[in-house]
């Protein structure tokens, strides 16, 4: 019998354990992380972006969804096939909600969109939120200045607002 009870402590302890590390819940939360888009005043929506700021918004929001998997845990869902509702209500950053629903349509507990505000030819804004798809309500956002137009300072920019903003403090339902 003793040992019955050891053995129970241990399951306990071990599972008391797991309830305080990122993605140890059971069935992990799930995330719609839309692509990060350009905001450049004076150009309109749908205006192709440079190749060259393509090619880094492709890499901050693999950055994104790679640090939301690994660090918080976050089964990060596939937001290509509402690629052409994106596409018709954006951009995200300013469509009213539009992307909770559409995170809410593709299955998702949270809905993370981001932009980078470009500022001028060496200065960029890249701002970061995360919302309950269910509600739309913001439970965390960051934002951080980029001072070079290159990939690695883009990513960086990321990187730090991901750490030092987004993933600071546990999200909301994480342990």
């Amino acid at each position: 019998m003793r040992h019955l009870t050891l053995q129970a402590a241990i399951a306990c302890g071990l599972v008391a354990l797991g309830a305080g590390l990122p993605g140890a819940a059971l069935g992990a939360e799930k995330a719609a992380v839309f692509t990060v888009e350009l905001f450049e005043p004076g150009a309109s929506y749908g205006a192709r972006a440079r190749p060259a700021d393509t090619k880094k918004l492709a890499l901050v929001t693999d950055e994104l969804r790679k640090a939301l998997h690994e660090k918080a845990g976050l089964e990060i869902v596939d937001t290509a096939p509402k690629a052409d509702i994106v596409a018709k209500e954006g951009p995200l950053y300013k469509c009213n909600g539009c992307a909770s629903d559409i995170g809410k349509s593709l299955g998702a507990d949270l809905v993370v969109t981001g932009y980078v505000e470009k500022g001028s030819g060496q200065i960029f804004n890249l701002n970061v939120t995360i919302a309950e798809a269910e509600t739309g309500k913001t439970v965390r956002g960051g934002q951080v200045t980029i001072r070079a137009d290159t990939e690695d300072t883009w990513a960086h920019a990321m990187r730090w607002v991901v750490k030092n903003r987004l993933l600071a403090e546990p999200l909301p339902g994480k342990s």
